[in-house]
């Protein structure tokens, strides 16, 4: 791993895992969340040094929508009417500090663009994924009526085989009511644990903004804004 640069000052944060209130300086952080670059392959990306989280999923899970919720902005990152579109690696800086970055990489497995088009992006995604040495995280997306297909599956085996840290979000939440909703989480996670992935999962609904704060908690530790408790990854309920 690529050294990283000094720590900037930390964010203390007193929330436990599944609450539904975060220190206020984190969400405050993420609001000042800004677009950096895109880059159409590895090696226009910025700088590899630094912390990054990257949020993958299919084109139709709900990633930018997620990514507006969490920094509180309409149009941060644009969601298409047409899944597929987003065909660059798009890095976010929060607040002013470049060497914490959110990622935003191209949905697959749904996009209808030429085959040709379609394995470009493979290899770049595969590449950003297994060379870039500053991403500490990954937040894989799925659509909570359709989870775990086998891209899904495909990117959680990869994620463990290269020791990467990953929080799974069950998107539109909303679609379902509580007690189906709650049912497809314990489901999932359960093949997780079956299939010995030990990663955390949680609700999320960026209509409902539902999940937040818990998505902020986990993202503030791995991009290293707070230091004075552990990882905020337990697995977390509606």
């Amino acid at each position: 791993m690529s050294s990283h640069p000094p720590a900037h000052p930390v964010l203390p944060s007193h929330s436990q895992p599944g609450a539904e209130a975060t220190d206020p300086a984190i969400i405050s952080h993420f609001r000042q969340t800004r677009f950096m670059t895109s880059a159409p392959r590895l090696s226009l990306c910025p700088v590899d040094s630094g912390w990054e989280v990257a949020f993958a999923g299919r084109s139709n899970a709900g990633k930018s929508s997620a990514l507006n919720a969490l920094t509180h902005q309409r149009q941060l990152a644009r969601a298409s009417k047409t899944p597929g579109r987003t065909q660059l690696i798009n890095f976010f800086c929060t607040g002013e500090d470049e060497s914490r970055r959110l990622v935003d990489l191209p949905g697959y497995g749904y996009a209808a663009v030429p085959e040709t088009l379609k394995k470009q992006w493979q290899v770049e995604l595969a590449r950003y994924l297994g060379e870039r040495q500053s991403l500490n995280g990954l937040v894989l997306l799925m659509d909570i009526r359709h989870p775990l297909t086998d891209y899904d599956s495909t990117l959680l085996e990869w994620a463990r085989a290269r020791q990467l840290f990953v929080h799974v979000l069950l998107t539109k939440a909303d679609k379902l009511n509580r007690g189906p909703a709650n049912n497809t989480l314990l489901a999932v996670r359960k093949t997780l644990m079956t299939k010995q992935l030990d990663f955390s999962i949680q609700l999320f609904s960026a209509l409902q903004r539902q999940g937040i704060t818990e998505l902020a908690q986990v993202l503030a530790t791995r991009l290293q804004l707070q230091t004075d408790q552990p990882d905020q990854t337990a697995n977390q309920t509606a």
